[in-house]
């Protein structure tokens, strides 16, 4: 697939003009002419980038890229080796951030959603069709402790719960993958019984505790793991490219 077709492909696709981001969203390096085969995974890490090389890539598909908002615009060190390392190899870098979050049916919060066996009812932020966060109900009422160790085996990792005082049932809950832990307050005000985000502040612990809300940090990369990968499995299928899906794992 020619470089051009697969980037606008992609746009089509994810729509990243519908949002405002902090970063490009797209081709951010460009590489190869000709797309064959594609590497898919969270973060453009040089690890990554270093499996996309022995792979013989021609795309590396991320979900975190580069040249992001109020970052240097000096390109040494640690950016200079994975710019470098991708140019030297052909390797186009596409980067989706906000755009993949979001997405109705590939999005992390979507893929999150399946996992975690919630109906989703709609956005948190009411009226906002392109809500970072969402919303929705569990299957079955259940308890913090009960969620906490649901969330633990499909993440495959221990998350942080922090319970109200009331220590009460969940039903209906919200989430919004990787750093989204603000959102808890908006959730809170809503009446709503839990809110699961991929990372934790200071000030996320009071919040929960005085606005009465159970709260799940689960990992920022945990949480976002299964968007990228669905979106990988989405373009294999539909447009017959080879890709691979390589997990760099990350413990925050």
């Amino acid at each position: 697939m020619k470089l051009n077709d697969f980037e606008q492909y992609l746009n089509q696709l994810l729509k990243p003009e519908q949002i405002k981001d902090y970063a490009p969203n797209g081709l951010q390096i460009q590489g190869n002419e000709q797309i064959t085969k594609i590497v898919t995974g969270v973060t453009a890490s040089q690890a990554l980038i270093d499996l996309a090389i022995k792979e013989k890539a021609d795309a590396l598909l991320v979900h975190h890229g580069y040249f992001w908002k109020n970052e240097s615009y000096v390109i040494r060190g640690m950016k200079h080796s994975r710019i470098k390392a991708l140019i030297e190899h052909n390797i186009n870098l596409f980067a989706y951030h906000l755009p993949l979050d979001i997405h109705p049916t590939l999005g992390n919060n979507v893929q999150l959603a399946k996992l975690l066996n919630i109906d989703i009812t709609g956005p948190l932020e009411l009226g906002n069709s392109l809500s970072i966060a969402i919303q929705g109900k569990l299957t079955e009422i259940t308890s913090g402790c009960d969620l906490a160790l649901l969330i633990n085996e499909k993440l495959n990792r221990e998350c942080l719960h922090i319970a109200p005082p009331s220590n009460k049932k969940i039903k209906t809950i919200a989430w919004c993958t990787g750093g989204g832990q603000d959102y808890i307050e908006l959730a809170a005000e809503q009446g709503i019984d839990a809110f699961i985000s991929g990372e934790v502040s200071e000030k996320t612990t009071h919040i929960a505790k005085e606005m009465d809300i159970h709260f799940f940090a689960a990992g920022h990369h945990a949480t976002e793991r299964y968007g990228v990968k669905a979106l990988g499995e989405h373009i294999a299928k539909e447009q017959g490219l080879e890709v691979v899906f390589i997990d760099i794992d990350n413990p925050v």
